[in-house]
């Protein structure tokens, strides 16, 4: 199972493994109080992409199309998610304040499709 989680929000048992998925440290949080398993910038949205979204809701399809594009791109940055994902519960930590449209959201959406895809090539 994947989640998402703002980096504000207390940690918890079903968080599973927890990976901070922006290119940018969350202001005012420090390194000891953010319990996560990894940090991977390389996963999260380029800083052009980020900038040209300004977090705008108008651009929030071509923000997940664009970065789609980038993420098939740069495989080795999000298969270590996908790998853990199979093995139990992630939680992919993000800082924006739209809990619907940022990029954890996004990779979520990604990620599960990679999933099902994966799913169906395995059936017998």
């Amino acid at each position: 199972m994947i989640q998402t989680k703002r980096v504000y929000d207390l940690p918890s048992s079903s968080d599973g493994a927890r990976f901070l998925v922006d290119r940018l440290w969350p202001r005012g949080m420090k390194k000891e109080a953010l319990k996560v398993d990894a940090w991977l910038k390389d996963a999260a949205p380029s800083n052009e992409l980020r900038k040209w979204s300004h977090h705008d809701p108008a651009r929030w399809p071509e923000f997940r199309k664009r970065y789609a594009a980038e993420l098939a791109a740069h495989p080795q940055a999000w298969k270590p998610l996908l790998e853990r994902a199979v093995e139990g519960t992630i939680t992919l930590l993000y800082s924006a304040h739209d809990d619907q449209r940022n990029n954890a959201v996004a990779l979520k959406l990604f990620l599960e499709a990679k999933l099902r895809r994966d799913d169906r090539n395995t059936q017998p």
